[in-house]
């Protein structure tokens, strides 16, 4: 859990956010489903606790995950190929680069995105006769899983035993699956929102067919729970200790949550980006999580930097001197994944009611959905390219620059890139950086972006697309399905008064050069 703070400026906040988190009995009410410790009214909170209970839930359900994976491998499956978004395709991402496929496992690629390549790419490289297409969607009716579900029906001759759905129960997905035969259909409990979902069947599932020790996963949960559950001493919760200073971050103007993690589960970054992101960024408040910047020298970093490390990382030192606040929490094997897994959801649960927001909504994600809608409806609308610098020139002590990249996201050439100038970004002009691809980042960053601080300068860019997939059941195909997103998220933030615009990626990548 925590193995060290060292605050400096911040700790009287920090002390003083604990006292009222301890006063208010918060873990208590938390893992008593109380939703007035966030608001009155409970919708979107009484129903958006099931994360807590389901860990021990899925224990029960270790066996049937396990055999449900054997008789997969056994029948002569060789891919797993997850069809989701945000929640539902981030925590699987994460098991296969930590863990990779065990001997005899299904070995699994996500497909989290429109890119008409990426989604082309499944058939060119995997054999579809041997691929188990994971369709997963806790609404059932998430655009970007339906349009890829028709594709690979279609591709591979509407053959059921080669799909499995992963469901909220009664949605129109559980209602296909069984209809169409698919190998499995399991339904989550309901009360979970997506960016809790890790630990239930949406992460699971994949876990199983990867091979992954879901028993020693869960294990791992399960002793988190016992040192930040209901009956510990909230005053020495590191859940609790950890909310106090997220909010107590965010209270003082240190809202950039750096986080660093050891290489081998790096991509949990990506999981705690919507975690954070979502689940604070509204109401005109929020933590902006910062993940895969690399840790730099003090003088790289502006005053509003919390850095949050995994494990050790050198430089901690010259990072504590120079003032920034540093915590670091405890790390020996990427089975720890579990146990921080369950540390983290509780730690912005709780920072939620520090900073007066419920976590549990996402107010500000229809908007992009809809602009989405419109633009489909109306037609691709031209949208014109601005110079980088005129973006840039906007971009002041506090803010942070989000890069914002529609493009193929299998492209490493492409994206080491734009890693690159986001580096130089930071660099240059000392403020926090972030790079999400579309459109994976709607379902994640996007509510930050739009309903949190008005802090950010979002530069986007969309690769081109040389070819086209045709999206079965509809007018318009993958390539002007990512376009329409792409257009409808920059109009989205514009018309809030935000600093946004679209630049060639040429002019972005010039300036790693």
């Amino acid at each position: 859990m925590i193995t060290r703070t060292r605050l400096g400026s911040l700790a009287a906040a920090v002390d003083a956010a604990t006292d009222d988190l301890v006063a208010r009995r918060a873990p208590a009410r938390l893992w008593a489903g109380d939703h007035t410790l966030w608001q009155e009214d409970p919708t979107e909170v009484a129903d958006r606790l099931g994360w807590l209970p389901v860990v021990a839930e899925m224990l029960a359900q270790v066996p049937e995950l396990e055999a449900f994976a054997a008789r997969a491998a056994a029948d002569g499956l060789r891919h797993a190929v997850l069809l989701g978004m945000g929640g539902s395709s981030l925590f699987p991402e994460v098991l296969w680069r930590t863990f990779r496929a065990a001997r005899g496992s299904l070995d699994l690629r996500v497909l989290d995105t429109t890119d008409p390549a990426a989604v082309a790419r499944v058939a060119d490289e995997l054999d579809l006769d041997a691929c188990l297409f994971v369709a997963a969607s806790k609404s059932g009716t998430t655009i970007e899983t339906v349009s890829q579900l028709a594709h690979f029906w279609a591709l591979t001759g509407e053959d059921g035993r080669r799909f499995v759905a992963v469901t909220d129960p009664g949605t129109e997905l559980a209602d296909l699956g069984r209809e169409r035969g698919f190998r499995a259909v399991f339904e989550n409990r309901p009360d979970i929102g997506g960016r809790y979902s890790a630990l239930s069947y949406f992460g699971l599932v994949p876990a199983a067919l990867l091979g992954v020790d879901v028993a020693g996963l869960l294990d791992r949960a399960m002793a988190a729970a016992a040192v930040t559950g209901p009956d510990v001493d909230p005053a020495s919760n590191p859940a609790l200790r950890l909310a106090a200073i997220i909010g107590a971050g965010v209270r003082l103007r240190r809202d950039k949550l750096t986080l660093e993690l050891p290489y081998e589960i790096g991509t949990f970054g990506l999981w705690l980006e919507q975690l954070v992101a979502e689940s604070t960024g509204k109401g005109g408040t929020g933590v902006v999580p910062v993940a895969g910047e690399f840790l730099a020298g003090p003088d790289r970093y502006g005053d509003d930097r919390l850095f949050v490390l995994t494990g050790y990382r050198p430089g901690l030192e010259e990072l504590v001197e120079a003032g920034h606040p540093v915590v670091e929490l405890g790390y020996r094997r990427p089975l720890d994944l579990g146990g921080l897994v369950l540390l983290w959801e509780q730690a912005v649960a709780l920072a939620g009611a520090v900073l007066g927001i419920n976590p549990f909504d996402q107010p500000d994600v229809a908007a992009a959905k809809e602009a989405t809608s419109r633009v489909l409806a109306a037609g691709l609308p031209d949208i014109p390219t601005v110079p980088l610098a005129e973006l840039l020139d906007q971009v002041g002590a506090g803010d942070y620059v989000a890069i914002q990249a529609y493009v193929d996201p299998d492209d490493t050439e492409l994206l080491g890139g734009l890693q690159a100038a986001r580096l130089k970004l930071r660099d240059r002009l000392r403020v926090a950086t972030t790079l999400g691809i579309g459109p994976r980042f709607l379902h994640s960053t996007g509510q930050l972006h739009k309903g949190g601080p008005p802090s950010g300068v979002f530069v986007q860019v969309v690769g081109d697309d040389p070819v086209d997939l045709d999206i079965p059941g509809k007018p318009f195909g993958f390539s002007t399905l990512k376009r329409a997103q792409a257009a409808g998220d920059l109009l989205a933030l514009q018309q809030r008064g935000l600093r946004a615009g679209r630049v060639a990626v040429g002019d972005l990548l010039a300036v790693a050069t």
